[in-house]
């Protein structure tokens, strides 16, 4: 059985902090002023639930990290595994946050803000210090989370195990003569019985449903003859799954395997142009050029592939323009797609890290298409 990874300690966050206001300095930024969401979950451990009071991650090099709470939040933040490794400065309710705030930034300089920071809370930052300025984290640094350490790369590699579980066993319901959202209601079952603790999306397109690459699965009857797309994932130990694939209710016309054959090559050649050093965008290159050559490059609608982490969609991004270097370590799906709209969509999706001379698939179910009943 596999074993459940061992928790992240002060010291793995204190360390990622540090490593972020290095990179921060390297970027010529002032520092990083990290809100509630996804890096403040990567660098501190601390999730609080968002709300419109003020809670704010500052990292400035050369200075420890501050963790701005309020009061009535703060025993919350010392509770986090990271917060023996930062400073906590609360405010209460009635005081301004930004007052408190703005002595640890200084009057100058250029900051990273995470990108679901509430305009709100930056505007009053700009109000308080108007001699700063601000850049989005991705756009800053869009790396800031890319790169994953051995046990991360474990707990990516224990969800997508998990998802490849729950579509082995989704194989084994009916399909025909049942609503979309049935299924899906399996999918989410499965996917907490496999140790997800989130599930974040469980995606059912049948029939020309399934020519939307994002339905959400809804109260159409699933039909004998139909092409359904299973896209399902969510987190487990923190870290996140997200895989396709594309089965059929009994057996397919000629012209529906050509088009999933079309995708399954498409999914290898994105696959195999996996290695350090190559573009973001060759992935997607690679992907595209079998799509486009077999006759459905238009109706290839959406990027090959996404960065994946402690949430399901983040850099890197595997499209056309994207010149951001592979680097080991790094984590993302390989999903490309034909939709004809009307009549049905097929879609492949693994999720792949780069190792040190290629890449290391983290699902692993069969990608020839899967006959249900």
């Amino acid at each position: 059985m596999p074993t459940t990874p061992a928790p992240f300690t002060a010291a793995d966050y204190r360390a990622r902090m540090a490593r972020a206001a290095d990179a921060a300095a390297d970027a010529g930024l002032a520092g990083l002023l990290v809100a509630p969401g996804p890096d403040l979950v990567h660098l501190t451990g601390y999730r609080p639930v968002p709300t419109e009071r003020l809670t704010l991650l500052v990292l400035t090099p050369g200075r420890d990290p501050v963790l701005v709470v309020p009061t009535l939040e703060a025993p919350d933040a010392e509770q986090a595994t990271g917060a023996p490794a930062l400073t906590l400065r609360d405010w209460t309710d009635g005081t301004d946050p930004y007052a408190v705030t703005a002595p640890l930034l200084g009057a100058q300089g250029r900051f990273g803000v995470s990108d679901n920071a509430w305009a709100m809370h930056l505007i009053g930052l700009q109000r308080a210090l108007p001699g700063t300025s601000h850049v989005s984290l991705t756009e800053a640094l869009p790396m800031l989370r890319a790169v994953k350490d051995a046990q991360e790369l474990a707990r990516l590699e224990a969800a997508g195990a998990a998802a490849d579980d729950t579509y082995r066993e989704i194989l084994k319901v009916p399909f025909a003569g049942r609503e979309e959202s049935e299924v899906a209601a399996d999918l989410a079952a499965l996917l907490r019985q496999s140790g997800h603790s989130q599930v974040d999306f469980t995606v059912v397109g049948s029939g020309p449903n399934g020519a939307n690459p994002h339905h959400e699965a809804g109260d159409r009857t699933i039909l004998h003859g139909d092409m359904v797309v299973l896209d399902f994932g969510g987190l487990k130990h923190g870290y996140g799954s997200d895989t396709t694939r594309t089965v059929h209710v009994g057996e397919p016309s000629v012209a529906e395997q050509r088009v999933h054959d079309v995708v399954r090559e498409a999914q290898q050649a994105g696959f195999a142009a996996v290695r350090p050093g190559v573009a973001c965008q060759e992935v997607d290159r690679a992907a595209r050029a079998v799509i486009t050559e077999f006759g459905y490059g238009r109706n290839f609608i959406h990027r090959t592939g996404h960065g994946i982490g402690v949430t399901t969609h983040e850099p890197p991004y595997m499209i056309e323009g994207e010149e951001q270097p592979l680097v080991p370590g790094m984590c993302f799906s390989i999903e490309p797609g034909i939709y004809l709209p009307g009549r049905f969509g097929v879609r492949i999706e693994d999720i792949v890290t780069v190792t040190e001379d290629g890449g290391l698939r983290f699902n692993n179910t069969p990608r020839e298409m899967a006959i249900v009943e």
